[in-house]
């Protein structure tokens, strides 16, 4: 990794609930709420964020643990911030603490954690 990461640093992401975002398994719908399952993909997203500026060229970061509780609904139209503060790094292990909040306020909190591995290494893992 290059250096420079600090505890601390931030990555903010910004999203409006659409119907791709609503909770649905199989095609049903669900209910017409901004899912679990999109809110872990922004987090997601949102901490890679922290982690992109430094990845050297042969490096890359994957997803190694996912913590989070959902604390309130969203509808369609709302406008979703979602911040990751990078909160301890160990070696090759990234951790941050993720939240997200709709315009009533705080909707998700939880931590991620990310692996910062060889790509070479990688393609050897997805590959055998």
């Amino acid at each position: 990794m290059k250096p420079g990461m600090k505890i601390g640093q931030i990555a903010t992401i910004e999203v409006e609930v659409t119907p791709d975002m609503f909770a649905s398994f199989g095609g049903t719908l669900v209910h017409p709420a901004y899912s679990t399952a999109s809110m872990v993909q922004h987090m997601e997203w949102a901490s890679r964020m922290v982690l992109l500026p430094f990845l050297e060229e042969d490096e890359e970061g994957m997803g190694a643990a996912v913590t989070i509780k959902h604390i309130a609904p969203s509808t369609a139209g709302a406008s979703i911030k979602v911040t990751a503060t990078l909160s301890d790094i160990s070696g090759n292990l990234i951790f941050t603490q993720v939240e997200a909040s709709n315009e009533k306020g705080l909707i998700g909190v939880g931590k991620i954690k990310q692996v910062v591995l060889p790509k070479k290494k990688i393609h050897h893992l997805l590959n055998s």
